[in-house]
């Protein structure tokens, strides 16, 4: 039996990025397990671990979680400014800085936008390997809203010797 119109408009295929460097092997698990609470299937990427870029700090573990939600896109960023903020992510610290759990909305449906709260959707973040290359993984026909290009085509043309990825292990 189709779904009726207006239940499948009101739901958008967004695509976060999770990252961790500090007790990643803790905060990530347990961030997906609250996107799945609240959110129902996910897309998990695997995880990938790359060093720090913008500041001298620990590595990072970094994934990708597709996801459908009716949340709006502020709604859901301040949802998930609120599961960091659970996870003791300090916003009172430089922008770039050790994170306990770190998670962006880097897709939202096709929309281009900015707004308060650091809401940038495409995330500029995908110009690096640790967002690009999970979303790759999981959403290989992806096509970047501005670019046309798909993830495929973009991870395809990406230099990943100068930003190298190492898959983690410890994911299940």
């Amino acid at each position: 039996m189709p779904v009726p119109r207006q239940i499948t408009d009101a739901m958008a295929r967004v695509y976060l990025s999770l990252g961790s460097n500090l007790e990643p092997q803790h905060h990530l698990p347990v961030a997906i397990e609250a996107l799945r609470a609240r959110f129902g299937d996910l897309t998990v990427s695997p995880a990938y671990r790359s060093r720090a870029i913008g500041f001298d700090g620990a590595d990072f573990v970094n994934l990708a979680v597709g996801l459908d939600t009716d949340l709006s896109p502020a709604a859901l960023n301040d949802w998930l400014h609120t599961l960091e903020d659970r996870h003791g992510r300090r916003r009172d610290v430089p922008r770039y800085a050790d994170r306990t759990l770190d998670v962006d909305i880097v897709f939202y449906d096709d929309l281009v936008i900015e707004g308060p709260g650091h809401l940038q959707i495409p995330r500029q973040e995908l110009r690096h390997a640790f967002v690009l290359k999970p979303i790759a993984d999981i959403a290989p026909e992806l096509r970047h809203p501005l670019s046309g290009l798909s993830m495929a085509a973009l991870w395809a043309g990406f230099p990943a010797d100068q930003e190298p990825l190492q898959v983690e292990s410890w994911q299940d």
